[in-house]
């Protein structure tokens, strides 16, 4: 059994870079990108998650008002609406998914 290599001593060791392992690559892109253009990019690819999230939080606010306004059967029907909602968001998700899964065995 070979002996372990030694530690180098602690100055040796730059924080700002992240450390050498062999084959491994600690970022898969090369070039930071930002939150306005990863979503843009993300809903150019699946445009129905975000119309999903929308409506799903529509909804929600919707039935919450109706709820303090005391119109109970309004709540009820937008609680029931948010469900729908997220169904349709999670089924966008998935739907994406599997297309982008696809795409990637081209």
């Amino acid at each position: 059994m070979a002996a372990p290599s030694p530690v180098p001593p602690e100055g040796s060791l730059d924080p700002s870079q992240p450390p050498a392992i062999e084959g491994f690559s600690p970022s898969v892109y090369r070039d930071s990108e930002s939150f306005k253009g990863k979503f843009l990019r993300k809903t150019s690819e699946n445009p129905m998650v975000p119309i999903g999230c929308l409506g799903t939080a529509a909804a929600l606010t919707y039935g919450l008002y109706s709820f303090h306004q005391g119109q109970s059967q309004r709540s009820q029907l937008m609680m029931r609406t948010r469900i729908a909602a997220q169904a349709f968001t999670i089924a966008a998700i998935l739907i994406g998914l599997a297309a982008s899964a696809m795409k990637a065995r081209r």
